[in-house]
């Protein structure tokens, strides 16, 4: 404000008002928030849950049987050992990313992305509430599978049953961070789910499930090494051939790990808050 022979300032309150970004501890309550509330939302969707928490056990229990009169050399695992090796750690994986990718595609489509994006809640925290929430259904899904295929069918491993576990786990954390990063591409549900074909199907045909790594072409073997479906199904078999946790099994685990935070940092800057 002026006035005759100088100036007197003036300072507005709003001028000097607090950044709205929450600090320090209270960055947690918003990011926490949301991942109850993407809990609650599994919760309700029943037949979300049943892919989640039956589906896994019932197609071991399914091989369980369909292997149970198959006739192996002996000293060496059984067929259904080696069936329910992989798909105990690789079902986390392929089930997250897809439940990731459809649930991130319908909070966009019906506008609860932008919503949240106008409060507090920032990118990289939404995101996350987003794995812990995923993290936590894939854990309760690992533990129901492991429980049944270690304690009721008979499986076992050289390795602890835990690192089974762990190796879970991190898969579905790694399915979470595709999901959400392939979701960012899709305009419909239906989109997400043709990028199964896409993004999951050569992993798994390039893990070396049908057949071993070394025995493809030289060309297949370099696009499978850069591929992470090839790490953790490796971690896998190395915790099912040895008693000790060796340097190998600890090496894919970083490296499934890596790509799991690549591809969230990736999902981070190309998520959008809604479908154009």
């Amino acid at each position: 404000m002026y006035v005759d022979g100088g100036s007197v300032p003036v300072h507005h309150p709003a001028q000097h008002r607090a950044p709205s970004r929450l600090t320090g501890p209270l960055q947690l309550r918003p990011s926490w928030a949301t991942t109850l509330r993407i809990l609650r939302q599994l919760a309700g969707d029943h037949r979300s849950v049943a892919m989640i928490l039956a589906v896994p056990s019932l197609v071991i229990t399914l091989m369980y049987f369909m292997f149970s009169g198959a006739v192996h050399p002996p000293g060496t695992p059984s067929p259904f050992n080696n069936a329910c090796l992989i798909l105990l750690g690789l079902f986390p994986w392929f089930l997250m990313f897809v439940i990731t990718s459809i649930t991130m595609q319908r909070e966009r489509s019906s506008g609860t992305l932008e919503r949240i994006l106008t409060t507090p809640l920032g990118r990289g925290q939404l995101l996350a509430a987003y794995g812990v929430a995923f993290s936590i259904a894939a854990a309760a899904q690992a533990t129901l599978a492991c429980v049944i295929a270690f304690w009721l069918l008979g499986f076992d491993t050289a390795g602890s049953p835990a690192w089974v576990f762990v190796i879970a786990i991190v898969n579905a954390v790694l399915g979470v961070g595709l999901g959400l990063l392939c979701s960012a591409f899709a305009r419909t549900e239906f989109q997400a789910v043709q990028f199964i074909p896409l993004v999951m199907v050569p992993q798994l045909l390039l893990a070396g499930i049908i057949v071993p790594r070394a025995a493809m072409p030289e060309w297949l073997q370099w696009i499978s090494n850069a591929m992470p479906a090839s790490y953790a199904l490796e971690a896998l078999q190395q915790v099912g051939m040895n008693p000790e946790l060796t340097a190998v099994a600890v090496r894919d685990i970083l490296i499934v790990l890596a790509f799991a935070a690549v591809a969230l940092g990736l999902a981070a800057v190309t998520l959008r808050r809604r479908t154009p």
